[in-house]
């Protein structure tokens, strides 16, 4: 709740009550969003890949180029891509995908500092809320591909591999890309989060990791045609 949720006329904290009623009203809101984003979801025809990563990652950077190799990979594979559709990595994934004739979707979401969408998305939605965007991304993917991020990323990257363990979504690859940013992570989770039991050893094997955009779409295409999985944390 924010802070004008409450209310402390009397010297007492008690919930504002002018907004509580408006939650109410937030619901069709929200439920108006989730109808529309179905139903521009519905008739897709072919496997999404969404790829997650930085908007701040700039167009002359090593991260970029690979994750515009990336949309490119996917798209002559026959795979569409769905990213958050902001610059940076979104920018560079949709623009590799959209160069190769393929198809680009963009879960766009308002900000206050106000996020631009990209130019190269076939398909744009807009989302005042995180929670909805987040179900879209995952009710669509058959894999998810990420890139060197922050806050945003680590946040979707936790809910799509908490919402994979506790087996609330089917068991798809998920693949992240750039071994020296992503391995300080992978060791930390190894050793502490598994060493302390706070997961599984089979959650482990719910990522894989490697250092190009080629490995993670033959990866891929492997898990998809052979149901191949695994990883090689190190």
């Amino acid at each position: 709740m924010a802070i004008d949720s409450f209310d402390f006329s009397d010297g007492k904290i008690r919930p504002n009550p002018d907004f509580m009623q408006m939650d109410a009203w937030r619901a069709f809101r929200i439920l108006s969003e989730i109808v529309s984003s179905f139903d521009e979801m519905a008739y897709l025809d072919r496997l999404m890949v969404s790829v997650f990563g930085s908007a701040r990652v700039k167009e002359n950077t090593s991260d970029y180029f690979s994750a515009r190799e990336l949309g490119k990979l996917l798209a002559d594979a026959g795979y569409g891509v769905i990213t958050g559709g902001g610059p940076g990595i979104m920018e560079a994934a949709c623009r590799g995908a959209s160069e190769a004739g393929g198809k680009t979707i963009g879960l766009n979401i308002r900000l206050p500092q106000e996020q631009h969408p990209n130019p190269y998305q076939s398909i744009s939605l807009s989302f005042r809320y995180f929670f909805i965007r987040k179900v879209i991304f995952l009710k669509y993917s058959a894999a998810v591909v990420v890139y060197p991020g922050g806050f945003g990323t680590f946040d979707e990257i936790s809910e799509v591999l908490t919402m994979i363990q506790t087996q609330k979504i089917n068991l798809i690859p998920v693949i992240f890309v750039g071994k020296k940013y992503w391995q300080g992570l992978f060791n930390w989770v190894k050793k502490d989060v598994l060493g302390k039991k706070m997961i599984d050893a089979q959650d482990i094997e719910l990522v894989k990791l490697v250092d190009s955009a080629q490995e993670a779409v033959d990866y891929l295409i492997a898990c998809h045609r052979y149901g191949k999985r695994g990883t090689e944390i190190r």
